[in-house]
């Protein structure tokens, strides 16, 4: 829970969002990837910057108008970050953080309460482990 993002804060997608608002939001936030959340709060899944790029050609013909008739849930997801329990523990995080850019985190009831950022574990070790390691060198 140390490098958890609160929901609160985290940026993501509804999954009644239509494919033009997915790509309107996340040219916003500059992300290449964003948590699918529905409104009960639960998890649904991965949105990145290619299902888009795909979506736009094979669903909506290129076309934005039509971007505007069209669900996100109808696009086929390359891959949905797995996410992890409140309780996890940290080997299993980084096995996750490893390949994926964020890691989102659900509780007992499977909603969606946050998620932790590779680029935050990265920080992590950059402050805390690389000072030790230097600070033992010198």
């Amino acid at each position: 829970m140390f490098f958890l993002t609160p929901k609160a804060v985290c940026t993501c997608v509804r999954d009644d969002y239509t494919v033009r608002q997915a790509v309107e939001k996340m040219e916003k936030t500059t992300y290449t990837s964003l948590p699918i959340i529905s409104r009960c709060g639960k998890y649904r899944g991965t949105l990145t910057e290619g299902d888009l790029l795909w979506a736009l050609k094979n669903l909506c013909n290129m076309d934005m108008r039509e971007a505007e008739n069209r669900n996100i849930m109808e696009i086929v997801h390359r891959c949905d970050n797995a996410p992890v329990s409140a309780d996890t523990n940290i080997e299993d995080l980084l096995c996750k953080a490893k390949d994926q850019n964020f890691v989102p985190v659900i509780d007992d009831k499977k909603d969606f309460i946050g998620l932790v950022a590779r680029k935050a574990i990265v920080q992590y070790f950059i402050d805390h482990c690389l000072g030790d390691l230097q600070q033992r060198e010198a």
